[in-house]
Parts: C-alpha cells; structure tokens; sequence
C-alpha cells in the first residue's frame, strides 16, 4: 500500500490535515487505532479562533459550523465581586471566535472526507512507524487480522499525547517542557440554557469557574476541585451548588440547572515537545503540545500546526520546494510558546493555586490591571482569537 502522506490519528487535526492536502490533489491515508464512534464520543474544546474558522471553511467543511455555530463578540472576567467585559471584536480590529464543539468539528470532517473519497481506515492496530529518518518511512499496522505495510514519503504524527508517533522517536532526540497544575477541572455537559450569552471565567475565593456552552439548549460548565477528585465524589446538587457560590449575582440568579449528560475531571498540564519534525515524521497538535485549556488554545494550536504543515507540504510536493520541511519546528514552535504563555497566564490568574492571602492579592491586583487598562484587555483579545499564521514563504 502506498501514498505521499501517511497521517496518523483521526481527530480533527490529522482529519484536517488530511482533507486540506486531499483538496490539493495530494494522497493521504489516515490510520486511527479506535472506531468513528470513539472519536466522536471524545468531548473537547469548543471556542475557535478566526483562523481556525478559515482553514475548516478552506477544507469544505465548514457549513454546518457557519449554520449552527454562535459567534462570540466578547466574553467576561468576573473577580472580587465585579465583572469585567473584553470586548474581542473592538480591541483586535473586528475579530470573533466561533463557539462550536470539538466533537462537531470532528464530525464534520469525517463527512467531509467520505464526501471528497479520502481513505480513513480505523481500528488499525499495532500502528508502527519505520524509517522515519530515511526518505522511504513506512507504517506498519494491523487491519483485520492482516499486517499492512504502508509506504510513504512523510508521515504526520497527529496522534494525540498519548499516541505512537512521538513514541517513536529516540529519546536523545527530543527535549521535553512541562509543568503539572496541582488541581483539576470537574465539567458538567447538562440540557439546560447557557446562564449568558458569552463565556464567564471566574476568579472566585473558593476556586476557578468557567461557564460556556455548546448551542442555545446545551451548557458546559466547569468549576475548579482538588488534583484527586472523582467524578462519584459530586452529584448533580453539588456540583450546582458550588457552581452558584462561585458565579457572579446577576448569573447565579440566571442559572438554570438540570441532570449532568456527561461529568468529567480532567487534570491541567502544559507540555511542550521540541524539536517537532524528524527526518520524515512531522508531530502535530497534541502530539507535541498541551495547554491548560483556560485560554481555549488547545484545538486551535493543533489547526495552526496543521497550517504550516500543510502549506509546506504543498509547496514541497507540488511545487518541489524541500528547503521548507525543514522549518516546519521553528515556525511553529514560535506560535506554541506564545500561546503556551498565554494559557500559563490565564491559569495562574484565574485559579487557586493555595490559601496564601498574599497570592490571591496579587491575582486580583492583576486582574484589576490588565482589565482596568486599554492595552491589558488589547492584550487579552490579541491572544484570545489567536495571533496570525506565520507566511510559509
């Protein structure tokens, strides 16, 4: 079996790059060790930046997205019983983000590449990947009882964090960055009405809450809880209970509440993986990259990986130009770092970190600051609809 680009995973990164590079006339087979419905069940991030927008809309799978999606002009800061307002559009020259969940996203462009013929073929097991700095790599997997072996000029490792791809790679080869959060998120999905229009992020004495949605009839809502938490320690009425301690007057006393669909506990990391690219292996998304999912940039860092690989395989296959893989770390790793800071900030404002008096002033103080000051909330908006792609030039 063979084909130019081999992608390995099929969340939406890998689904991405896949359909981009199909649309340009370029082979691709994607390999997912779980079945479509697995996928699917895997329920993530939901707020996109404009870019990310751009390149779903590029890959012909974006009309559900545009239907159904919310636009988001702005969302709110609440802390030390006030509410700070950042009003995205204005303070980054028009600028949006686009609620609509991962899952969504996903869905989309599995149909999108069924539609456009692409080859996906999942449940492969056994996923190996050979030669990787050689320029004939090839994956080996397993598919229906029988051994596959899969030739290729590049392979894309957008396999997640827990994936083979940069499993793969010698560990003299790669340096790793990371820094572990001493609490968790606790996340409720419930059928009830969004208690606002835009996203909450709440500074609270007790602990860190987001409220956020996915659609006029389903919410999503987070509260901050200890690093070793199970999802059995809270109960519908706990869960909105604390919720409503932590929330603002004005939309505690708004807050629908209902049966939990869906109650998960998810740790925060930042992680960071460097270099990214291998001979002919090309990590992407989760796979060389976490960020604490505050600043919303986890889905929207892969897609921004996704961009610069694909418009340097582009110009590589079709254009001949083999100066550009080469680049492909750098230019991404310049974008990571960015977003990585800007995550690290919003998690170290918005949570508690322990009972010192002294730190929660100075979180507040920040808060007061870079909200009370034109250049603090154009900082804020900057980075929340995400800084430009880098030129593939």
């Amino acid at each position: 079996m063979k084909t130019q680009v081999a992608i390995i995973g099929a969340g939406p990164s890998g689904l991405l790059l896949g359909q981009l590079l199909h649309l340009q006339g370029i082979d691709t087979v994607i390999l997912e060790a779980r079945t479509p419905e697995y996928v699917l069940s895997r329920v993530r991030a939901g707020v996109l930046e404009p870019g990310t927008v751009e390149l779903l809309r590029e890959a012909r799978a974006s009309s559900r997205m545009d239907r159904e999606g919310h636009v988001h002009e702005g969302f709110t800061f609440s802390f030390a019983g006030r509410s700070e307002r950042i009003d995205l559009k204005s303070l980054s020259g028009g600028k949006t983000v686009m609620v609509y969940g991962q899952t969504e996203v996903t869905k989309d462009l599995m149909e999108a590449r069924a539609a456009a013929g692409g080859i996906s073929i999942y449940e492969a097991a056994d996923v190996a990947l050979h030669d990787i700095f050689s320029d004939k790599p090839r994956v080996t997997f397993v598919n229906a009882g029988q051994t596959v072996e899969l030739e290729c000029a590049y392979i894309a490792g957008c396999d997640g964090f827990h994936g083979i791809s940069r499993k793969s790679v010698p560990p003299e080869a790669i340096r790793i960055f990371e820094r572990a959060y001493p609490f968790s998120w606790l996340g409720v999905l419930s059928q009830t009405p969004p208690v606002a229009d835009e996203l909450i992020y709440t500074n609270h004495e007790r602990g860190f809450a987001l409220c956020s949605m996915r659609s006029s009839v389903l919410s999503r809502y987070y509260v901050q809880c200890p690093f070793e938490d199970k999802p059995d320690q809270w109960p519908d009425e706990r869960f909105w209970n604390e919720l409503r301690t932590r929330l603002p007057d004005e939309a505690a006393n708004r807050l629908v509440t209902g049966p939990s669909i869906e109650k998960i506990i998810a740790p925060l990391r930042s992680f960071v993986a460097e270099p990214m690219k291998f001979g002919r292996l090309f990590l992407v998304g989760d796979a060389a990259h976490i960020v604490p999912p505050t600043g919303a940039k986890g889905l929207n860092l892969a897609a921004s990986d996704v961009y610069t690989l694909y418009h340097i395989l582009r110009r590589t296959v079709l254009d001949g130009r083999t100066d550009l893989v080469d680049k492909y770390s750098e230019i991404c790793l310049r974008r990571i770092w960015k977003a990585e800071r800007f995550s690290w900030w919003m998690t170290s404002v918005l949570h508690k970190f322990s009972d010192d008096p002294f730190n929660q002033r100075l979180q507040l103080a920040e808060l007061e600051y870079y909200t009370g000051s034109l250049a603090g909330r154009t900082t804020i908006a900057e980075n929340y609809v995400g800084l430009p792609f880098e030129p593939i030039e």
